[in-house]
């Protein structure tokens, strides 16, 4: 029955969730964007006061982050801010893959709809112009393909749509729909990757003891930061 704060910012959106035993008993977030540095502290703190057992943040019994691929500034924000709480408690650190936070709830919802092991799901976040952050999971969640910096085009994933339906869902699949004109392409609407969506994949890695060093995690950034320079400065 383990209390867990799970944290999500790997995109836009900025999430948090206090889970126990798997179950969501209270949820925030803010989809402003580009807030996560001045919401994410606040949204914890929100949090404990939505519970309805009286908790703080001394109650939890690890903190399970997102951790990439992403935005690399959401990224390092929800990790050090997960640290820094297991630092300050001495809590367990748990990470969850962010296309598994994002591919969960997708899978749960569709993975009915077909015979075991027909169907893929494919979560994709945006990493800039044609190019998404992927993944490939199947109806039980296993991991059928690397995670993986991809540049759409039209033959993209043919191999794979020529033998199955794939699902394709996240920030990163709008752009890519006109692109992935075949039948068996299915683009399903989706919440994009939040916290409460870690709950069971948390409590799965919590019961298994998959925790992370402290010290020494680092998020998957998938590929090196690239700073980029304002217009005005180009001149």
């Amino acid at each position: 029955m383990a209390y867990i704060l799970c944290i999500e910012t790997s995109t836009s959106i900025c999430s948090a969730a206090l889970v126990n035993d798997g179950k969501v008993i209270a949820a925030r977030q803010d989809n402003e964007g580009n807030s996560h540095a001045n919401r994410l502290t606040v949204l914890i703190e929100e949090l404990f006061g939505d519970s309805a057992v009286p908790l703080d943040l001394s109650d939890i019994d690890a903190v399970a982050v997102s951790s990439g691929p992403g935005s690399y500034t959401g990224l390092r924000i929800g990790v050090s801010t997960a640290k820094g709480i297991c630092f300050a408690m001495d809590k367990p650190l748990i990470a969850i893959p962010s296309l598994a936070v994002l591919a969960w709830p997708v899978v749960k919802r569709y993975s009915d709809e077909s015979e075991e092991g027909e169907s893929w799901f494919c979560p994709m976040i945006d990493a800039r112009r044609m190019e998404v952050y992927t993944a490939m999971f199947d109806q039980n969640m296993e991991q059928k393909r690397e995670t993986s910096a991809d540049i759409i085009d039209e033959n993209s994933y043919r191999d794979i749509l020529d033998v199955r339906r794939v699902f394709f869902f996240g920030n990163g699949a709008g752009k890519c729909k006109d692109a992935l004109k075949h039948p068996n392409a299915i683009f399903p609407a989706d919440e994009g990757p939040l916290a409460r969506n870690m709950a069971s994949l948390a409590n799965d890695a919590w019961n298994n003891k998959r925790f992370e060093d402290v010290a020494y995690f680092e998020p998957f950034y998938l590929k090196d930061f690239i700073a980029t320079i304002p217009k005005r400065k180009i001149l």
